[in-house]
């Protein structure tokens, strides 16, 4: 009888031990989460200026079209808190007239030009690498409150993470400055929207 008493106890300490573990770790958010957001008036620009706004230590950012100024503002405060931001654009964001990019830059935002291909189409963020913001989502005003467009958001898939930063540092390694970009493939692009 003792011996069954001894086992139950041992196994109730077990299943208390399990239920605060996971707790913990719920409490701490290091549960793997999704999250998703869909536009128009879906909340898209809002949830990502919400991350934005929790990263302390990095944010890498890769847009096609950028003409947000929530997340363009968000970026500019977190950088003056001391969070390094790297941004990769599309060659698109030199002529665009709504294009954060000149405000950027005034903020001390050094942004760079992605123009090794036909179109640098990528829209993510890497939060403090854990969190992982991507879709079909521009970072626009318009994909915000006119397109149809989607946003996910995930939250501790270390390995999907870990994939989306290597495909990132393979862009930042042929990204140039603004204004550095090879004519010609700026003259390229011209022609096949023409011929489109």
């Amino acid at each position: 009888m003792l011996e069954w008493m001894l086992v139950g106890v041992g196994l109730t300490g077990a299943f208390t031990l399990v239920y605060l573990y996971r707790a913990a770790i719920r409490k701490l958010g290091w549960i793997p989460s999704v999250e998703s957001y869909f536009s128009p008036k879906g909340g898209c620009a809002e949830a990502v200026v919400r991350q934005i706004n929790k990263a302390r230590h990095e944010i890498l950012m890769q847009a096609y079209s950028f003409t947000c100024p929530d997340i363009a503002a968000a970026l500019v405060t977190a950088r003056k808190r001391g969070v390094s931001v790297t941004m990769l654009l599309d060659p698109s964001n030199e002529a665009e007239t709504y294009s954060e990019l000149k405000d950027l830059a005034q903020h001390g935002l050094k942004p760079l030009i992605d123009a090794s291909h036909a179109i640098a189409h990528n829209k993510i963020m890497i939060i403090d690498g854990r969190t992982l913001i991507t879709g079909s989502f521009n970072f626009t005003r318009q994909a915000d409150h006119q397109n149809a467009e989607n946003l996910l958001i995930f939250h501790h898939h270390s390995e999907l993470i870990d994939r989306y930063r290597q495909d990132f540092r393979a862009h930042k390694d042929h990204c140039l400055a603004p204004g550095a970009a090879k004519p010609h493939l700026h003259t390229l692009r011209g022609n096949e929207k023409k011929a489109a």
